[in-house]
């Protein structure tokens, strides 16, 4: 089964208990280690985790458990496309690809540091042609986040970009609820109109066990 077969596969049930494909390390803004993350993963039995860094994919490169199912490799790229900053996730990328890696983060303040994050954000397009270029499927992170007055005609470019998929499963409610701009509901009806993979993660920032 191929990633996108894969994610096709996912309910909503399997989220988060049993899938999270929106994780931070202290690579990035995370507070944990990337490898205790993945220790934590598999004491809970979730069945796959992806660790999306900002701009960042050296925990993949370092971790030991580059052969692990559970883990599925992943970045967050920071974008700016119509006056918005929105974020695209990676997933499945091939590593040690030249585009990717040229599109990441030169030094730690480009991984952890919102201000210089915004400062050094890309356009969405190149980011999507380069995670397909590396093999991988693009999907918009949190998109109720993205401030626009039309998600249905930004998430439509975006499709004319070579979007895959949107995160639908997102816990607005936890991550970011002050700065939603659009209803949690409408995700899923762009899905369904935009054929876009529904995916979903917890933007965790914490540890994945209290």
């Amino acid at each position: 089964m191929n990633l996108k077969e894969l994610f096709k596969s996912f309910k909503q049930e399997d989220f988060y208990k049993n899938v999270n494909l929106h994780i931070h390390s202290n690579y990035s803004d995370g507070k944990c280690d990337f490898d205790d993350l993945v220790e934590q993963a598999k004491k809970l039995n979730m069945q796959y985790i992806a660790i999306t860094d900002h701009n960042c994919i050296l925990g993949h490169k370092n971790t030991k458990y580059k052969n692990e199912n559970i883990l599925i490799k992943g970045v967050e790229f920071d974008c700016f496309y119509k006056m918005s900053l929105l974020h695209i996730l990676g997933y499945g990328i091939d590593i040690e690809n030249e585009e990717i890696n040229n599109l990441c983060a030169k030094n730690e303040k480009e991984q952890k540091n919102d201000f210089i994050r915004l400062l050094k954000s890309r356009h969405p397009k190149k980011v999507i042609e380069a995670i397909h270029n590396a093999g991988g499927i693009a999907v918009l992170a949190h998109p109720c986040c993205c401030n626009v007055f039309n998600l249905d005609d930004f998430v439509s470019k975006l499709k004319n970009f070579g979007l895959d998929g949107i995160e639908t499963y997102y816990p607005y409610d936890r991550f970011r609820s002050i700065v939603k701009f659009s209803s949690r509901k409408l995700p899923f009806k762009l899905a369904q109109k935009y054929d876009l993979i529904k995916t979903g993660g917890s933007d965790e920032h914490e540890k994945l066990i209290d």
